[in-house]
Formats: C-alpha cells, structure tokens, sequence
C-alpha cells in the first residue's frame, strides 16, 4: 500500500476516533451542565454529591443506564423497535464529520481539524439531520403504544414544519458566501473580526433567530418539546424504552444539540476566528490551533447555555401553537430576508 495513502487513513481513523469520544463526553457533560444550571434556575444546588462538584455524576448516570435491565415489551416490532435508537445517534454522530473545530492545519497533506472537508458540507448536515427523525418515527410505530405513536407523529410533522424554515435561513448566509463549504463561509467571515461575521456585517441576525428557533423544533428541547410532553404523553416516542436504547435517544439529543451550536457558530459567529480580527493570531500552528479551539469552544458553549437557559424559563407551546409559529411567522419571514438579502446583494454588483 502507497506510504501516503496509509497516512491518511491512520490519521482519518485517528480523527474519527477522537471527535466521536469527544462528542460523546460533551454529550455527558452538557446534561450536567444542564441540572447544575436549571438546579440554580429554580434555587437549588443539583448534583453534587459525585466526585468533586459532582462532576463525576455524568460517569455514574452512564453506568446505570448500561446496567439496567433491557425489557422489551412483547407486541413491539423488534427490528424496527431495535434500530430506531440506532438511526437516530448514529445519524447524531455522522453528522459532525462535517463539521471544521479549528483552523485549516494540515499534516501529512491532512486537515487535523476536520473529518471530512465536503464543498457541500451545509446540505449534507441538513441531509443527515433530517434522517435523523426517521429513528423518532419508527420508534413511535414499533412501540405499538399510543403515546409512543402520538409523539412520533408530532415530530414528524414538527420536523416537517420547522425544516423548511430553517433551510430557507441559511439561504441568505450561502447568497453572501457563494458556497456551501463550510471553511469558506467562515474564511469570508475572518477579515476585521465580528465586523465581518455573518450576524453583524453580513446584516443576517434575522436568518440567526429563524434558525435559532427552527433549530429548537428540530431538535424537540424546550418551548418545542410536544414529541416528548411529559404531562400529555408519558415520555412521548421512548415511552416504551428502558437502558441503553432509552440512553441512545438520550445521547442523540443532546448530540443534535451540540451540532447546532456549531452549526450557528461556523455560519452566524465566525466559527474559529477571534472576535478580535487578525489582532493576536500570530505564532506557529500550535498557538492557532490553540486559539481556533478555543474560540470555537467558547462560541458554542454559549448556544448550550443559551439552550439550558430557554428551557429554564420559557413554558411548552400548545400544539396548535406549535405549528402556526412555523408556518405563519417563521416561513414568511425567511423569504422575506431571502428578499431582502439578495436586493442588497444586487445593489453592490457592479453593472455592467
């Protein structure tokens, strides 16, 4: 086999390995920063008797999850019943191969810091994260249980709503970039810092609240949670689940989550760039790889706490609600800033 391309494929088993761990450990973490956060929310500590602030929690909630007894229900469809858990973290997890984490550093003719640099990486996030409701829907069905099937049929039509609105949103960030790579439409952002981002210069802070909003639905949490509405539905499409499959609905949740926030950092905030511009981001590649990490980790660690805080405060849409928002408010106004968009767009073209 050629050296160079053993190189690559020991450095690209590497980076999956690693980004999946990664992912996997945020995962874990964010439901505990989550109950610290909603625990001081409401007045009260959350956990804090594992390990040191309770930071051992998330290791012990894992380890119970694993060892709890797997029932099946007898009148459940067991093929569809056992890969539904599947399709939806793995369709959580494919998703981030997409994803750029820092600056373009390569190694070996390899980039470190992304899996797979795809030019039409925005559509094949939108692909994947759509598929990923198919886990929710068959769950639903195979469960043979009204409340299962009530709630997968709410996400299937929340999904259908609100994937529209959110794809008619980025729309005006790809008119401002003229690509779908993802290293492009943060390199147009990373001239004069958060002059150049897409939320201020690029004037698409309207674009960033549909998809913000759009991005809630899509990934059923808080105001948007009617799939899973614990008052009216038991526990919604995983009423029926118990162990590690009720854990694999757990962990692809909080994985959509965590790509959203990427999702909005690389098109809305500058991705990896310093808010400061070009001020400070000398030095070798250690020192940018360093600080392109940083800042990407900062930047969405604020949609987590963004995410948490909204579920602290706000209460559940009614249904009807639910889907008037979508189609009445979110839809219009997304072709609106479409309209708008690219009006200013053609303004600036010179003519010819």
């Amino acid at each position: 086999m050629d050296t160079r391309l053993l190189a690559f494929l020991l450095i690209s088993l590497v980076k999956v390995i690693v980004v999946v761990v990664i992912l996997l450990m945020a995962v874990a973490y964010t439901v505990l920063l989550e109950r610290k956060l909603v625990g001081r929310i409401q007045n009260r500590w959350g956990p804090s008797r594992v390990g040191p602030f309770g930071l051992l929690q998330p290791l012990v909630d894992g380890a119970k999850l694993f060892l709890k007894e797997d029932l099946m229900p007898e009148a459940v469809y067991r093929p569809l019943y056992i890969l539904a858990p599947i399709i939806a973290l793995g369709c959580a997890l494919m998703s981030i191969a997409v994803v750029p984490f820092g600056a373009n550093i390569p190694w070996k003719g390899v980039d470190l810091f992304q899996i797979s640099d795809v030019n039409i990486g925005l559509l094949v996030l939108l692909g994947i994260t759509s598929i990923g409701v198919y886990g929710i829907a068959l769950s639903g069905w195979s469960s043979n249980n009204k409340y299962s099937l009530l709630g997968a049929l709410r996400a299937s039509a929340q999904v259908i709503s609100y994937e529209l609105a959110l794809g008619l949103s980025l729309i005006g960030v790809v008119l401002r970039t003229g690509s779908l790579r993802l290293r492009d439409i943060v390199d147009i952002q990373a001239t004069h810092g958060l002059l150049s981002w897409n939320f201020f210069g690029g004037f698409q802070f309207v674009a960033f609240f549909i998809y913000l909003m759009a991005a809630y639905a899509e990934t059923n949490r808080s105001p948007f949670d009617l799939p899973e509405a614990e008052s009216e539905l038991t526990a919604g499409y995983h009423t029926e689940y118990s162990s590690m499959k009720f854990a694999m609905f757990f962990m692809a949740e909080y994985g959509n989550m965590i790509t959203v926030g990427c999702v909005a950092t690389l098109l809305f905030f500058g991705g990896w760039t310093s808010p400061f511009g070009h001020f400070g981001q000398g030095g070798g590649p250690v020192s940018t790889a360093f600080l392109s990490i940083f800042w990407f980790v900062i930047k969405v660690f604020f949609f987590l706490f963004l995410y948490i805080w909204v579920r602290g405060t706000l209460p559940r849409f009614r249904y009807d609600q639910l889907m008037g928002f979508g189609w009445k408010f979110l839809v219009p106004v997304a072709i609106a800033n479409i309209v708008a968009t690219s009006f200013c767009i053609g303004l600036r073209l010179p003519v010819h």
